[in-house]
């Protein structure tokens, strides 16, 4: 089976454009936000993209891709931080992601399933590395705002003899659950109602639907695996206090 990479040319740049106007027009025409902000959005994204791209092609070539993927959970980090805590200063927030991304990882590694080789590693880390940070943040606001708004029975569960932490699990490991489900829908419905992106860029880049499949229920249930560790990690953490709002 041929590859079908997608050719940069100017066809592309037309087709791009187009998609932006077309975006721009409807987000304009239907009150959903001022044009400009699709516009700014792609130009934002062809800038990273072509950055990141030069970048990762240095670091292939280098052999010093491994400070690709440090650097990627510095900045899951980071934004982690600063949707849960509304602070850069949220440091336990390394635990969850960093927790759900190395056994992970290193299972599908050392196993065999991908080789050892950056151009290999860099996706699959980063898919794992953004799903843990999405994990983290969604348990972690839904966790501290659940423990706000329900005080009272956090208090309730003290009253009746629970220790903080059990008080605090009581309030919110159910609502940090909730960050679990995109990925169990993705991950029961794929091939019915999505195909994501990892069928997709194996199925361009030359290999079999069958080949393409076993790559995209590799990093579903990997992804289900992470997000999992990464949940129970940040509650625990919030239970414990040591993830707080200022």
């Amino acid at each position: 089976m041929s590859s079908a990479v997608i050719p940069i040319n100017v066809t592309l740049v037309l087709v791009l454009v187009i998609l932006v106007a077309v975006a721009a027009v409807v987000t304009a025409a239907g009150g959903l936000g001022p044009a400009h902000s699709p516009l700014l959005a792609a130009v934002r994204a062809a800038v990273q993209l072509a950055v990141v791209s030069g970048i990762i092609t240095f670091l292939l070539e280098t052999g010093w891709w491994a400070v690709f993927v440090v650097v990627m959970v510095a900045a899951a980090v980071v934004t982690a931080s600063r949707r849960v805590t509304g602070t850069f200063r949220g440091y336990w927030l390394a635990a969850p992601i960093v927790c759900g991304l190395v056994p992970v990882l290193a299972l599908v590694l050392f196993s065999g399933l991908v080789p050892l080789e950056g151009i290999a590693v860099i996706p699959i880390a980063g898919i794992l590395i953004g799903n843990a940070m999405t994990a983290t943040t969604l348990a972690g606001r839904r966790a501290l705002d659940e423990l706000s708004s329900r005080h009272g029975e956090y208090e309730a569960a003290l009253a009746l003899g629970f220790l903080p932490r059990g008080a605090a699990l009581e309030v919110a490991r159910e609502p940090a659950a909730e960050a679990l489900i995109p990925s169990l829908d993705q991950t029961r419905t794929v091939g019915l109602v999505t195909l994501p992106g990892a069928y997709v860029g194996v199925l361009l880049g030359g290999a079999s639907p069958l080949q393409a499949g076993a790559a995209q229920l590799l990093v579903l249930i990997g992804v289900l695996a992470v997000q999992a560790i990464a949940v129970l990690i940040t509650v625990e953490l919030i239970a414990r206090e040591l993830i707080t709002r200022p």
